[in-house]
């Protein structure tokens, strides 16, 4: 069957057979034997060649694209022209380079202690609200902060625990120190990991050995202490709404409390929140710790 436009068109392949038309299917001829040469395709007739297409245009140049074949593909190449790029490097999508991302602009100083990460040691009587501070002060913060209880960890012992309100003696003696040991490991593993820790513990002026030397010890120089004083009022009214053994007699606290004035003079900053709520307090701890960061206190 000859088309009536252009040279017979070759029947499409399939796997194994040909399609010759509605007479059915052919097998597809064997390959040639090496060496064999086909003969020449015959060269076609009047009566074979192609009807001549539309004349040129008034004007056209040879090799320029005839008008009637409408805009040439995009990725048509054109001679002498470089071949079309591949995707660039880099942030890409597909072949559309994206613009770089501008960088953040450097954010304002901020008041406080900001992004530092820093170790710090509260320290103040019984009913001065220091883990309640610390707490909050830690959870205020915009990045990773641990808070550190002593009594938490000290109460990690269930059997044999020592109250020292029963007697202080060897046991309970024993506790404090395994507790502001381990206190110590947690504060040193958290600042190895980028995120600052607070501790709370009523340390005593008048035993420089295990209160604030053995922190330093345990944490490192770097530990940023600050004294919460109040009033013996509130510290006092503090302790009458504790219960378990975390509640001491009224003549615990004023002892406690005396001894705890003794870090006036000793150069470490000292808080009183008598009148400030917890959010305040925390605030103002916040701002001491700033220049306590700018200005280390000798101690």
């Amino acid at each position: 069957m000859q088309h009536s436009v252009g040279a017979p068109l070759p029947p499409p392949e399939q796997h194994g057979w040909a399609s010759g038309g509605p007479g059915g299917h052919h097998p597809v001829p064997p390959a040639a034997p090496p060496g064999h040469q086909p003969p020449p395709p015959p060269q076609p007739t009047a009566s074979h060649q192609a009807p001549p297409g539309p004349p040129p245009a008034p004007g056209w140049v040879p090799g320029a694209v005839p008008p009637h074949a409408g805009p040439p593909h995009p990725h048509a190449s054109r001679p002498g022209a470089a071949p079309p790029a591949g995707p660039p490097a880099g942030d890409s999508t597909g072949y559309v380079q994206l613009p770089p991302v501008p960088m953040p602009a450097a954010p304002p100083a901020e008041p406080g202690t900001g992004a530092a990460t820093l170790a710090v040691l509260l320290i103040g009587p019984a009913g001065a609200g220091k883990t309640t501070v610390a707490r909050h002060w830690a959870r205020s913060r915009r990045v990773p902060t641990a808070h550190i209880s002593l009594d938490d960890v000290r109460e990690w012992v269930c059997s044999g625990f020592a109250d020292p309100q029963s007697g202080w003696n060897e046991h309970s003696e024993a506790q404090y120190r395994l507790a502001r040991r381990t206190c110590g490991f947690a504060a040193r593993n958290f600042l190895a990991n980028g995120i600052s820790c607070i501790l709370d513990d009523a340390v005593f002026p008048d035993r420089p050995v295990v209160g604030l030397g053995g922190w330093k010890r345990h944490v490192g120089p770097g530990l940023l202490p600050v004294v919460l004083l109040p009033g013996l009022e509130i510290v006092l009214e503090r302790n009458a709404e504790r219960s378990g053994n975390r509640r001491l007699s009224d003549e615990e606290v004023a002892s406690i409390h005396g001894r705890m004035a003794g870090w006036y003079g000793s150069g470490l900053p000292i808080i009183d929140n008598s009148k400030y709520d917890v959010e305040t307090t925390a605030r103002v701890l916040d701002e001491v710790l700033a220049r306590s960061i700018a200005s280390p206190p000798t101690w």
